[in-house]
């Protein structure tokens, strides 16, 4: 069957190899990207593909991109939250906030809570997480603070993980929301910007994320967190299990994004 699918973060690695794939098995796909040129340039070679262009690190936008897919789409049945940031020279939002917990959390916390009035039951939201997971430091999501790169992708990407679970946890009859771990060191920019390395196959995170969006291996996982590395769902950093923490990355991430819920 022929599903509706948006991808955050489209217009490169592991999102854009995912949406080539999804367009190749007949499926309509919206690509999402923050540069208008290479958005047109990459829709121009993907037969039907709808495009969107909006900054995740400027939370505004989110909403507003949210609002734009709303006017175009009655039903989505897949969304892909894969836009992500690792290292970037300016590392602080406009609203004050580390730009790893911007794109990397609330942005696609943001999207999801706006979309999914049209997301049915049956539906899917996939979460791009990471091996790379470290309890978050509450204060430095809320209000910036110098942080290592690594140490605010890894603590961005444990929040994501968290609120995964805790939202499939208010949807019992779906739809479906899980977090993924593409696979480590994957050729991407992104890999290759933070570690200077070429990285592994991009193939080995684009077929997760086509499974996780439309295999039946997923059907039963709602709240889950898929590892690639290990090729199996496995328990994420124990610190999402941690009820307190938990509690506070959720009081945190609903304080921060609530006026951007429409």
């Amino acid at each position: 069957m022929r599903k509706t699918i948006l991808i955050t973060g489209a217009t490169d690695g592991i999102g854009l190899l995912t949406a080539q794939k999804l367009v190749a098995s007949g499926h309509q796909v919206l690509l999402h990207g923050r540069h208008p040129d290479k958005l047109a340039r990459i829709s121009a070679s993907l037969e039907g593909a709808t495009t969107y262009c909006a900054d995740l690190s400027v939370l505004g936008e989110v909403n507003v991109l949210s609002q734009a897919i709303l006017a175009d789409l009655q039903q989505l049945d897949v969304l892909i939250n894969n836009a992500g940031v690792l290292k970037t020279t300016d590392t602080k939002t406009q609203t004050g906030r580390d730009v790893r917990f911007e794109v990397n959390t609330l942005a696609p916390y943001i999207l999801t809570q706006n979309l999914l009035k049209i997301i049915p039951e049956n539906g899917r939201i996939i979460n791009l997480s990471s091996a790379a997971q470290k309890p978050v430091d509450i204060e430095a999501m809320m209000e910036y603070k110098v942080m290592d790169d690594m140490a605010a992708y890894a603590q961005s990407k444990l929040a994501i993980t968290i609120w995964s679970a805790q939202l499939a946890a208010t949807m019992p009859n779906g739809p479906l929301c899980v977090s993924v771990n593409p696979g480590s060191l994957l050729a991407s920019k992104m890999v290759k910007e933070g570690f200077g390395i070429e990285g592994k196959d991009l193939h080995i995170g684009a077929d997760i994320l086509v499974k996780a969006a439309l295999s039946d291996d997923f059907s039963n996982a709602s709240g889950m967190h898929f590892d690639n590395d290990s090729g199996e769902f496995a328990a994420p950093h124990q610190a999402a299990n941690d009820a307190q923490h938990v509690d506070a990355v959720m009081a945190a991430i609903s304080d921060i994004t609530q006026k951007f819920i429409k």
